[in-house]
């Protein structure tokens, strides 16, 4: 599959059918930090990947107004 990563932006492979949370531990990030997105859907981490999806890993960004 393939894998778009934010901050900084860069895309890799990685192999599949795996589970988001399978994906993110092999890339070592924490699943609490990030949101998966497959076709414009956010994902849970339960969720299983194909081979042939893409998908984007954005940080997650909180804050507002004070």
């Amino acid at each position: 599959m393939i894998v778009r990563l934010r901050n900084p932006e860069r895309q890799i492979e990685a192999p599949g059918p795996a589970l988001v949370s399978v994906v993110l531990e092999r890339l070592g990030i924490d699943r609490e930090g990030v949101l998966v997105i497959r076709n414009g859907t956010i994902v849970p981490g339960d969720t299983r990947l194909e081979d042939d999806d893409e998908i984007e890993i954005r940080p997650v960004i909180s804050g507002g107004a004070g």
